[in-house]
């Protein structure tokens, strides 16, 4: 633990957004990073540990932003290591494969258990509705639904957007919404500073 500490300080820097990239196993995780990062598909595992990528933003306000994307493996043995891994993390996406009915519950919960941990109140979540190619998958709407995403608005800003990460569709549009999300906050997060130093 004490080497991928180590790595996790000299890939953390102020010019590049911290982000942390979560979800169950086999939802597309590590797709969705390689995608982004080499802008082609590549193979992957399931990760035993983590991949650690710097990733730029491609369109709207998140063009030319860097961000240091940290894709956390989602077996359930290595959910408890999610923790580590979200200490000063600016954005969070969590990755959910849309066809997979008999997980989203699964899904709900371990997300759950994410917006509840007191390391993220307050940090933006961008939830990725992935594998919206393949037959039987549900729609962000139903997605929103069947995960009670609107339990989130009491503590973080988020948004789902739909992607097919083994074609990159969706995933900049993804990024930049976080990106969004991310400059709200920091904004939100300012005036309150400043409420509180008129009060006093």
């Amino acid at each position: 633990m004490g080497g991928q500490q180590s790595s996790f300080s000299q890939l953390f820097t102020s010019s590049s957004r911290h982000v942390v990239m979560l979800g169950l196993d086999c939802a597309g995780k590590t797709t969705v990073l390689y995608r982004l990062k080499l802008h082609q598909y590549v193979n992957t595992v399931p990760t035993i540990g983590f991949n650690c990528e710097k990733v730029k933003g491609h369109i709207g306000k998140s063009k030319g932003v860097s961000f240091t994307v940290w894709d956390i493996g989602g077996q359930d043995k290595l959910r408890p290591l999610w923790r580590t891994y979200m200490h000063h993390t600016e954005g969070i996406i969590y990755v959910v494969d849309s066809c997979d009915d008999d997980r989203l519950e699964e899904a709900r919960v371990e997300l759950n258990r994410v917006a509840k941990n007191s390391e993220t109140i307050g940090v933006p979540i961008l939830i990725i509705a992935n594998k919206q190619d393949l037959p039987g998958a549900r729609s962000c709407s139903q997605l929103q639904t069947s995960m009670a995403l609107h339990e989130l608005s009491s503590t973080h800003p988020w948004a789902i957007m739909p992607a097919i990460a083994v074609i990159g569709e969706g995933l900049h549009e993804s990024l930049n919404s976080l990106y969004e999300l991310m400059l709200s906050a920091k904004k939100a997060s300012k005036a309150k500073h400043k409420m509180q130093q008129i009060k006093r």
